[in-house]
């Protein structure tokens, strides 16, 4: 029996077989749930999208991993911690920017070798035990995001956010839509300004229609309406949420984000990001150390298989950008709200898994 959210829809479960997912590319006009069963399912389905968000990419890694070797024929611990690591590789080459996906996947290999197997059948069980406890692990730091940030939301504030940090990109009820979704259960009078996001839309299309299964109150607006919300004093605070945070607090988020940053320092407005440990990479230095990921022209030249730009034009199109550390008001995390100056030292002693 699948475990349904308190908004009736689910981003990912395992069925016992295969890990079960909401493809995220047929929302909002049809719920379309697809079963992966091995890695190169997986894969797909992480390459193409149909999953998405730094959290939901780090627990649909771990059970893309178990898929990848749940039929691995060989006995020996030896072959079998190989065959762990080919996985773990391919799975890896998915998308570059989430550290959360490799995080898991990391952690599911070393968890391998410290621990001690007489079989590859009994190797196999503990990969799948791993992944159900960063499902379930991943479930509990939504729950604790959303218990810290709530309280940092004004009665009668006007929100703004950007592509999508809720149930969707997470094991649990999201990062920053977490934070919204307490705030309305406790009872604050709030809304949302919901930026569409180009070139995927995941605004208009996810965030949209995860706020309107929710009742929450929100405006959708196009990405270049931002500024001019603020310039109005129509919004009184930014929560976004991240994909990989490095050592110094630089934060790499949805591209567009970085815009939103600069114009809410400008306007005086709070920029908060949400994001559980698993999100920080405290092992590299800086955001010019994260990895960007580019992606098909073909995103920004058109959507839904419908061509809006001339034949032969260049694109640009990178799916993330780096805010500074200087431009974030606070992180909520799991672990509590951390506020400046952001350092590896004191991220270290805040943030225990």
């Amino acid at each position: 029996m699948l475990k349904l959210k308190k908004s009736e829809y689910f981003t990912l479960a395992w069925t016992g077989q295969s890990l079960r997912i909401l493809d995220q590319t047929k929302l909002p006009q049809k719920e379309v749930y697809r079963d992966l069963k091995n890695a190169e399912d997986t894969w797909e389905a992480i390459r193409n999208l149909r999953v998405r968000g730094a959290p939901a990419l780090g627990v649909v890694a771990a059970y893309g991993l178990y898929l990848g070797i749940k039929d691995f024929p060989g006995r020996r611990r030896s072959d079998f911690l190989t065959q762990i690591h080919k996985v773990k590789s391919y799975l890896e080459t998915s998308r570059p920017t989430a550290v959360n996906l490799f995080a898991a996947l990391r952690r599911v290999e070393e968890k391998l070798k410290n621990t001690s197997f007489s079989s590859a059948e009994e190797g196999k069980k503990k990969v799948l035990l791993e992944a159900k406890k960063i499902e379930k692990e991943d479930e509990t730091f939504c729950d604790r995001i959303a218990d810290y940030g709530f309280p940092l939301i004004p009665v009668g504030a006007a929100l703004l956010t950007h592509c999508n940090a809720g149930a969707l990109a997470t094991a649990g009820d999201g990062t920053a839509l977490a934070v919204i979704f307490k705030a309305k259960e406790k009872g604050k009078k709030i809304s949302v300004f919901v930026d569409e996001t180009r070139p995927l839309l995941q605004g208009s299309r996810l965030t949209a229609w995860e706020l309107q299964r929710r009742g929450i109150d929100f405006t959708l607006i196009c990405d270049n309406m931002a500024g001019w919300m603020m310039r109005q004093k129509r919004v009184d605070l930014v929560l976004v949420g991240a994909d990989r945070i490095a050592a110094n607090g630089d934060a790499a988020n949805k591209v567009g984000t970085y815009s939103l940053a600069v114009l809410a320092r400008h306007h005086k407005i709070s920029f908060y990001i949400a994001a559980p440990v698993t999100t920080f990479d405290l092992d590299i230095p800086d955001g010019e150390s994260i990895p960007i990921e580019e992606r098909c022209g073909d995103e920004v030249t058109g959507f839904a298989g419908k061509r809006v730009a001339p034949p032969g034009v260049k694109t640009c199109n990178p799916a993330f950008d780096v805010t500074p550390a200087s431009l974030i008001t606070a992180f909520i995390t799991d672990q509590g709200v951390i506020r400046p100056p952001y350092s590896k030292r004191k991220f270290q002693r805040k943030l225990k898994p």
